[in-house]
């Protein structure tokens, strides 16, 4: 990368922002997919890939239904403005009802789902700029104090 006619600085500026919702992609998974388990619950190395998979397509199946709801929204809003966490619970009690309903039901029920998306609606994040510092670095001892001579 050090080639700056090839990797222009503007162009690495704007994939650094996107490095952000990558990172809260991950968390979202670990956090509230996986309920912050530090492990998986399989043992064998296939069934560990198989969970792995299943997080994945889950993760992109509640993404696909967000970019759904925005399309359902009035207004321009992206997916990254719906809250992730609400929709999940949506989408997982949505799920938990769907034995219990009749076929006839689910219609409704998806509708009601969709009409709820504006209560998933995020506020509008903050800039996150920090500009580089120098920190100070801690001293070992504790500075001594200058004599104050009475007169």
């Amino acid at each position: 990368m050090v080639d700056a006619m090839r990797h222009l600085a503007l162009d690495i500026k704007e994939l650094y922002g996107h490095h952000w919702e990558i990172e809260l992609g991950c968390r979202e998974q670990k956090q509230y997919m996986l309920g912050n388990r530090l492990t998986l619950r399989s043992r064998l190395p296939e069934l560990v890939k198989q969970e792995l998979w299943g997080i994945l397509l889950t993760y992109n199946l509640i993404r696909y239904q967000m970019v759904e709801l925005c399309f359902s929204l009035k207004g321009n809003y992206l997916p990254y403005q719906l809250s992730f966490n609400g929709s999940l619970a949506r989408i997982t009690s949505l799920l938990v009802g769907l034995p219990y309903s009749t076929p006839g039901a689910i219609p409704r029920q998806l509708k009601s789902f969709q009409q709820l998306a504006e209560s998933l609606i995020l506020e509008g994040r903050r800039e996150r700029t920090f500009p580089r510092t120098v920190k100070p670095r801690p001293q070992r001892y504790a500075k001594k104090k200058k004599a104050v001579h009475l007169k």
